[in-house]
């Protein structure tokens, strides 16, 4: 059965997961494994095609983080969906830092074969850039971050966003057209 007929069981085991029961979160990620593998995918098709990140790694990765989590109150769907949607852009952009240290020099010296070999760091750059004015509006107001975080980078739908920031889709289309303006003028400052 698919994840998306089953929100109800996944927030029933979010809850088992904040008491202490095991067995929830492996019972918990076949369930939501699809749907975190698809924000992935949108993730990283808005990176460059060569990406060294690979969709399931960044899965993987954002599902061994939250599993490991003991310390949030999960509760519900949607708010796990949008914490794993915050955790993958922070491990993008820990990737991205990784990448832009190593292109300035890091731990190799860098040898260029070939134009067509050379690496388009133009996707990191941007993202990082992204993330930078990202921080900015958080400082100015933090709801509308949580929504381009949950819209941009979830792919979650105003309505889901609505849900777990608990406005109504009014606000989070308002906020969320707010951002991208502001955003957009930030990053082309």
């Amino acid at each position: 059965m698919a994840e998306e007929s089953r929100p109800e069981e996944i927030t029933q085991l979010l809850l088992e997961m904040k008491n202490g029961n095991t067995q929830a979160a492996n019972d918990l990620i076949p369930l939501v494994y699809k749907n975190l593998r698809r924000m992935a995918n949108a993730l990283l098709r808005q990176e460059r095609q060569d990406h060294t990140l690979q969709p399931t790694a960044l899965v993987n990765d954002a599902l061994m983080r939250l599993i490991g989590t003991t310390h949030l109150d999960w509760q519900s769907r949607a708010q796990f969906f949008a914490v794993a949607s915050m955790l993958m852009r922070r491990i993008l952009i820990d990737h991205a830092r990784a990448h832009r240290a190593e292109k300035r020099g890091g731990e190799f010296q860098k040898v260029s074969l070939d134009d067509r070999l050379t690496y388009d760091w133009h996707k990191a750059e941007s993202l990082l850039v992204l993330n930078e004015a990202l921080d900015r509006l958080e400082e100015i107001d933090p709801r509308m971050s949580k929504v381009v975080e949950m819209r941009y980078f979830a792919g979650m739908t105003e309505e889901e966003v609505a849900d777990v920031l608990k406005l109504s889709v009014r606000t989070v289309k308002r906020d969320w057209q707010f951002a991208r303006d502001w955003l957009y003028r930030e990053i082309t400052r």
